[in-house]
C-alpha cells in the first residue's frame, strides 16, 4: 500500500511532468490562459494516462520489443480517441473549443508515452495506474494554478467569475506567451530555491571540490589552452 501511495505522490511533486521533468510543455504554456482550460487539459491528459499504462502494463509481455513504441502509439490513441469523443459529447461546448487540436495531441504528448515506457511496461497493473494518476494529477494541478496565476494577472477574474471588480482593461503579457514563460521561470525558482534551502538545512547539498572549476575546465575554449 505504501508503495502504490508514494507513486501517486511522486508523481504530484517530486517528479511533477511540468515543474520537475519539464514536459508538456506545449499545452502548458498554449492553454493555461485560464483556471477552466487548466483543469479540462489535466483531467482529459489523466484519463489517458490512467488508461493507456492500464493496457500497456497488461500486453507488455506479449508485444515484440522491435514494435512496443508503435503499439503504445496505438493503445495512447484509442484512449485519445475516447476522451475527445467524451468531452465533445459532454464537456461546455467553450471549454471543447478551447481546447482545440491539443485533444488529439495528447497522442504525442511526452508525458504519456514517457511513463508508458519508462514505468508501465516494467509494473504491474495496480502500480502502472497509480503512476498514471499521480503523474496525471501533478499536470492537472500545474495547469490549473498557471491558469489562475495569468487569468486573474491578465483580467482579475478566477474561473471566469471577476474577483477584482473594478478590473476593467485586460492586462495582455500574463495572457500572452512571453508571459506565460516568465511565470513558470518564477514559479521554477521559487520550487528551487525551496529544494536548495531544505538541502541545506538537512546538510545534504552538493559542494563540488575546490580544484572542479573554470579554470580546469577548456570546453568553452575549443582546446585552444590545453
Amino acid at each position: 500500500m505504501k508503495n502504490y501511495l508514494s507513486d501517486v505522490i511522486r508523481g504530484i511533486w517530486k517528479e511533477n511532468p511540468v515543474l520537475v521533468l519539464l514536459l508538456g510543455t506545449c499545452p502548458t504554456l498554449a492553454l493555461t490562459t485560464s483556471a477552466s482550460n487548466g483543469v479540462g487539459m489535466g483531467l482529459a491528459t489523466t484519463f489517458v494516462l490512467v488508461g493507456s499504462n492500464l493496457v500497456v502494463s497488461l500486453i507488455a509481455g506479449i508485444v515484440p520489443k522491435k514494435i512496443r513504441i508503435p503499439v503504445y502509439i496505438v493503445v495512447i490513441a484509442t484512449f485519445v480517441t475516447v476522451v475527445d469523443l467524451l468531452m465533445k459529447a459532454y464537456a461546455p461546448p467553450a471549454l471543447y473549443a478551447a481546447l482545440g487540436i491539443f485533444i488529439p495531441l495528447i497522442v504525442v504528448n511526452c508525458i504519456v508515452l514517457g511513463r508508458a515506457e519508462a514505468f508501465a511496461s516494467k509494473n504491474g497493473p495496480l502500480r502502472s495506474i497509480c503512476d498514471g494518476l499521480g503523474m496525471g494529477l501533478g499536470f492537472t494541478l500545474t495547469l490549473t494554478m498557471l491558469g489562475i496565476l495569468r487569468e486573474f494577472l491578465s483580467s482579475g477574474a478566477v474561473f471566469g467569475v471577476k474577483v477584482v471588480t473594478a478590473w476593467e482593461t485586460d492586462f495582455l503579457l500574463p495572457a500572452a506567451a512571453p508571459g506565460a514563460f516568465i511565470i513558470v521561470g518564477v514559479i521554477l525558482g521559487i520550487r528551487n530555491h525551496l529544494r536548495r534551502t531544505a538541502a541545506i538545512r538537512a546538510g545534504k547539498l552538493y559542494v563540488p571540490p575546490s580544484e572542479i572549476d573554470c579554470s580546469n575546465c577548456h570546453i568553452c575554449s575549443d582546446g585552444k589552452d590545453k
